[in-house]
């Protein structure tokens, strides 16, 4: 069987650099490049085995001199649109875990990737656990009437709430098929302590140095609780979901959401 050619946009950045050494080392996958507006020279030498591969400053000179089978992005999302528009249309498969696209945007990949006979695998989160943690806060949302999430990131994340956080509240609706109990707050002394809410939803996002990611979930009904929680420790955490995603999207055509498909996880 022959290598899958892989090439990442966003090299440079945290999860760029896990993706590049995850793919360096695992069997059945190259790496021919990678592009990043941050790039300062015409190389760059991966830290697991020290070979030299090509950096781009930008997306189409990369894709225009390596022929890639792959493209993984986990740039911002507007960033990621614009790439993900070129590799289909190149016939180039994608893997994007940018949060941020819309659901417009999920059209547009899923119609460009079927035009173009390409595959497209776009994920809120590429951590196993937290997957199976989604799966089962949708399982519990149906015996719930009230629930709240609380994500925590490292204080260098841009958005807030988190995209796993977004996907897991529409996840648990879309279970449940009508909105949670939101207990009206009387007086709220200082404003946001609530947090952010969707259809009965309360989402809490906490920013700190120190942290990467994590999430809890907690359902309550009479006399009871249920917590569901997942802690990303480091971010080689996502690169088992990375690889498998990448392995898996040459196989299809149009667009799969989540990585709850790969891993057969039911309804």
């Amino acid at each position: 069987m022959s290598q899958i050619k892989v090439v990442i946009n966003g090299i440079l950045g945290r999860m760029g650099q896990q993706t590049a050494n995850a793919v360096v080392i695992e069997d059945g996958l190259e790496l021919l490049g990678g592009a990043d507006i941050k790039a300062a020279s015409d190389h760059l030498v991966t830290p697991v085995n020290n070979r030299s591969i090509p950096l781009y400053a930008d997306i189409s000179t990369l894709m225009k001199n390596c022929r890639a089978d792959v493209l993984v992005d986990f740039t911002r999302a507007e960033v990621a649109m614009a790439s993900a528009r070129l590799a289909l249309k190149s016939g180039i498969h994608i893997v994007v875990g940018s949060t941020g696209l819309s659901e417009a945007d999920l059209k547009e990949i899923d119609e460009l990737a079927k035009a173009n006979h390409t595959g497209a695998i776009v994920a809120a989160n590429f951590a196993i656990g937290a997957v199976v943690l989604m799966h089962l806060a949708k399982i519990a949302a149906k015996y719930f009437d009230n629930a709240e999430i609380i994500e925590l990131h490292h204080d260098k994340k841009l958005d807030a709430p988190s995209g796993t956080a977004l996907a897991t509240a529409r996840a648990m609706l879309k279970s449940r098929a009508k909105p949670f109990t939101y207990p009206p707050t009387e007086k709220e002394t200082l404003k946001g302590t609530r947090g952010g809410q969707t259809e009965g939803i309360s989402i809490h996002s906490v920013r700190l140095p120190g942290l990467v990611a994590s999430q809890e979930v907690i359902f309550g009904a009479l006399g009871q609780t249920l917590s569901l929680r997942h802690d990303t420790i480091s971010r080689e955490s996502f690169m088992p979901g990375v690889i498998l995603a990448i392995k898996e999207v040459v196989t299809k055509q149009g667009l799969v959401y989540g990585l709850d498909t790969l891993l057969n996880l039911g309804e």
